[in-house]
């Protein structure tokens, strides 16, 4: 077993892990506290390729694999939660499924221009009544001569009130239930019919707009039409695996900062004559974080290798999403505990990082449906 990355995973890493700390963490505080979407960095994301890492180059993409993906979205997501879950939906919600179920016509139309970083992606599943019940869903698709109607409205999309295109669900056979979900890939900018509602005031990830997508007689092409009418709840599942490998790299981006500045801050904190990292208490709660830490990476890791080898990683991918997301939330609330009342002050990250750790354990698929996820397929294996 062969734990060492390649050269080119290295530099990834690497590069990511430069440029979070140059030119993201300096502003991470500032975005947070604005609710200021981060177009610059969002600009300079997409010229590096980190917004399509897994897509083709001849598609606007890096060209390269999801281990990669995963090490650089940690780097980026250290430096700004926020940024870490635009890049996330952008490659993993968007691209992916553009990608593995349009059209040459479709990818040239629509991935190219999110791979490439001009624009960016989102993706429409949520609902007022359908969330971890897909069943649910409310949004319809009726074919009108040679276009599409749709009517709905989507709930809490992550980059919806910046996103130039977006992959949506819709029901096209009411009567089938989740059997008759269709995907369809929609240019917002022209459609008619469409419109961003109610942008959400959230507790964090205050940089990353979530939005309301709300379609009355939207006309989509016909073409529009991702894949097959009625797959689109299996294309929903396998898109949801792919970024649940993002929640947790975006999880472990959080933990990871959380244990710097933990350290940091425990080194210099002074109590009793010495600094509080002399206490054994304080050196546990520590010693908890990055092994917990390491543990999600892992989990992580592995999902994503596995995706690379076309490998089944349903499993892997919900464990990976569970572990670290908990993992992350622990870890921020003992950071906060350490930090003592700097950790429940502004002055200091450690009260953003808990605000936006929280979220990791609920989106994309809450934690308790990762369970579900995970027991059944033991079940059934």
């Amino acid at each position: 077993m062969d734990f060492a990355l390649t050269v080119e995973q290295q530099m990834v890493k690497e590069m990511a892990a430069r440029f979070a700390e140059a030119e993201i963490r300096p502003k991470a505080a500032e975005l947070d506290a604005t609710h200021t979407h981060p177009a610059d960095i969002v600009k300079q994301l997409g010229e590096l390729k980190m917004l399509g890492i897994a897509v083709p180059e001849e598609y606007g993409g890096g060209g390269m694999d999801y281990v990669s993906y995963v090490l650089a979205l940690i780097e980026i997501s250290k430096g700004c939660a926020s940024t870490g879950v635009i890049m996330s939906v952008n490659n993993s919600l968007y691209s992916f499924p553009v990608y593995a179920y349009g059209t040459e016509d479709q990818k040239e139309k629509y991935l190219y221009p999110c791979a490439s970083g001009e624009y960016l992606g989102c993706y429409g599943l949520t609902e007022a009544g359908a969330g971890s019940d897909p069943a649910g869903m409310r949004t319809t698709a009726v074919k009108d001569g040679d276009e599409w109607i749709v009517n709905g409205e989507k709930k809490f999309i992550t980059n919806g009130n910046v996103a130039r295109y977006a992959v949506i669900a819709a029901l096209t056979d009411k009567e089938k239930g989740y059997k008759g979900i269709s995907s369809f890939v929609v240019d917002l900018e022209n459609t008619p019919g469409f419109k961003v509602g109610r942008v959400e005031e959230k507790m964090g990830i205050l940089a990353s707009g979530t939005a309301e997508l709300i379609f009355e007689d939207a006309r989509l092409p016909a073409d529009a039409l991702l894949g097959k009418e009625g797959e689109g709840f299996k294309q929903m599942l396998t898109t949801l695996d792919g970024g649940r490998i993002g929640i947790a790299s975006q999880a472990i981006g959080i933990g990871r900062s959380v244990l710097e500045d933990a350290v940091s801050y425990a080194k210099t904190r002074e109590q009793f004559g010495k600094p509080i990292t002399s206490f054994q208490a304080i050196q546990w709660k520590l010693a908890d974080m990055a092994t917990e830490l390491d543990a999600a990476e892992l989990l992580t890791l592995r999902a994503a290798w596995l995706e690379d080898h076309k490998k089944p990683y349903e499993k892997e991918a919900a464990m990976a999403k569970m572990y670290a997301s908990d993992a992350a939330m622990r870890a921020s609330v003992e950071g906060v505990q350490i930090l003592g009342g700097y950790g429940y002050s502004k002055e200091y990250p450690m009260e953003r990082h808990m605000r936006d750790a929280k979220i990791c354990q609920i989106y994309e698929g809450t934690n308790e449906i990762m369970r579900l996820v995970v027991a059944k397929n033991l079940i059934k294996g």
